[in-house]
């Protein structure tokens, strides 16, 4: 394990003991953790379920099964097949662990991405390879392949046309794509798109997994609530890695994470949050001399003014906000930094006095 990289977040404690020095405190944008309540639909199915002496179904309940069905129908245009569910004790253990289940010794990840899909790589003992380009990797063989729209930290939405050259591809090569989508209900200016909607995949799920999760959704980060579903032979060979592995969720969160993703109320009422921060954070932003890139999904802002990401993040913690610098998530990302929205409104409204 001596080959994984050093926990990048540890680097930002200097400037987080500076931001909290602030006569008002720390407004802390560097990590996208919800803030919000749990919607009271889901506690309550919650405290229904405590009572579950018994372990727990490795491949959920079907009535999780049928509502993340119901769900991705309803809200994605995606059709699967309840069977072909599988909850997920968070996406990020999924994310980590994936190269492993699959035997994966190549995997090829975003150029500015989550660090985890290289963690992946490196648990796994496989090659990872950074690159947005096909047309690159070469003829070496490619296992597993991450996509990940919206994508974070940039907030960029992949079109159709794009994930279906990345399929083509991947098929032709016997590849998987796994398509990491836990912000896929947080469309801004862009509408983003499922790998598993029939305009990318053709109606065929063959090699496909999508991820999601239920952390910014539905405020459920500390419930470690998610789940991937695609090609029903791949899911079904995940489910018997996992029995084996004992990758059980808790009953009682299968009961909230049915119960969440059956209701759509409170997913578009933290929604509306969401844009009305956005929408002061902002123009405020870029009146201090930000500009802002991509950051049409999501839950973060990319955003430069043309310094070196630390000293971007240094400037900033002097006035009490701390952000966290882009060379975290590769480095094309050496002049950007990547800004939260999830704070409270309160903490927003101070962000935006003090940039004024």
């Amino acid at each position: 394990m001596n080959n994984l990289p050093d926990f990048p977040w540890d680097r930002l404690e200097p400037y987080k003991e500076r931001a909290l020095a602030h006569p008002d405190g720390i407004v802390d944008l560097s990590v996208g953790t919800p803030v919000d309540p749990v919607p009271e639909v889901v506690r309550k199915a919650l405290v229904e379920a405590a009572d579950s002496p018994g372990y727990p179904f490795t491949h959920g309940t079907p009535a999780l099964r049928e509502a993340a069905a119901g769900w991705l129908r309803r809200r994605h245009g995606v059709e699967v097949d309840q069977r072909d569910v599988l909850p997920l004790i968070g996406s990020k253990e999924f994310v980590a662990w994936l190269p492993t289940y699959l035997g994966a010794r190549r995997v090829v990840f975003p150029e500015l991405a989550y660090p985890t899909y290289d963690v992946g790589a490196r648990l796994a003992g496989a090659a990872g390879t950074a690159s947005d380009s096909t047309l690159a990797l070469g003829p070496e063989r490619v296992d597993l392949v991450w996509v990940n729209s919206p994508g974070n930290p940039t907030g960029r939405v992949l079109p159709a046309e794009h994930l279906r050259k990345v399929v083509a591809w991947a098929r032709e090569r016997g590849a998987v794509v796994a398509s990491d989508e836990c912000y896929i209900e947080l469309g801004w200016e862009e509408e983003p798109v499922s790998v598993l909607h029939p305009d990318v995949c053709g109606g065929s799920h063959e090699g496909l997994l999508a991820v999601h999760s239920l952390s910014k959704r539905s405020n459920l980060a500390g419930y470690r609530a998610g789940f991937v579903t695609g090609d029903p032979a791949l899911v079904k060979r995940l489910l018997e890695v996992r029995k084996h592995a004992g990758m059980m969720m808790p009953a009682p969160v299968q009961a909230a994470m049915a119960a969440a993703l059956a209701d759509d109320a409170h997913a578009d009422a933290q929604r509306e949050r969401y844009a009305a921060r956005r929408a002061l954070l902002r123009p405020a932003l870029e009146r201090a001399g930000w500009h802002i890139d991509h950051s049409t999904a999501g839950l973060y802002f990319w955003a430069s003014n043309g310094q070196n990401a630390w000293d971007q993040v240094s400037k900033l913690s002097e006035i009490g906000i701390l952000v966290a610098p882009g060379e975290f998530y590769g480095s094309a990302g050496e002049r950007h930094i990547r800004i939260a929205v999830t704070a409270t409104d309160e903490r927003i409204s101070a962000a935006v006095r003090r940039l004024q």
